[in-house]
């Protein structure tokens, strides 16, 4: 059973704690940490993961090339670097992340037959790596697959909604800017 920390609207512990199954069916707010995996070819790229089709949430969709809860008591780059490890069989160091802000995601749907309501704070960082897709470990049990997508046209793309709704467009553009700035 995975338990994680209820946060305030910046993601501080409260103090109190919630498991991630009645966190998802209240929508009781708590955090996770996204990593970005960004390369520079002809354009910027970066990786997205396919979920697994088993997964609880948007089975099947693309989504951030590493993301996971943040267990009770753990902090934002530990989870990341864990996450990047699991998912992807990348090993980083924190210094290899590169901080790009504060993202707050809700929602409120059904997935599974089961309601599923999300409410989390997230880090998000990027990572710079240029790897072919074929040179990550992929977690099958989490993702189907990894593939580079061209950043601008991504983003363009899930402004038009052809990607589904499990990226965000303003973490998108958080991202791109976190890039600029390195």
């Amino acid at each position: 059973m995975e338990i994680l920390d209820i946060v305030d609207i910046n993601g501080e512990p409260t103090g109190k704690t919630v498991t991630r199954e009645e966190a998802h069916l209240r929508g009781t707010r708590h955090r996770t940490s996204h990593v970005w995996i960004l390369r520079r070819k002809e354009t910027v790229q970066v990786l997205l993961q396919k979920r697994s089709l088993n997964k609880e949430s948007y089975p099947g969709m693309w989504d951030i090339s590493s993301a996971g809860h943040i267990p009770a008591g753990k902090d934002w780059v530990e989870s990341a670097l864990r996450e990047l490890s699991e998912e992807l069989g990348i090993e980083a160091k924190p210094e290899d992340l590169k901080e790009a802000g504060l993202i707050k995601v809700t929602a409120d749907t059904t997935f599974h037959g089961k309601p599923f309501k999300d409410n989390q704070v997230s880090k998000v960082f990027i990572l710079i790596m240029d790897k072919d897709e074929s040179c990550f470990t992929v977690q099958k049990e989490e993702l189907s697959e990894v593939k580079w997508f061209d950043l601008d046209k991504l983003i363009d793309d899930v402004d038009k909604g052809l990607m589904g709704d499990c990226i965000i467009p303003d973490e998108l553009r958080l991202v791109r800017r976190a890039y600029k700035e390195q």
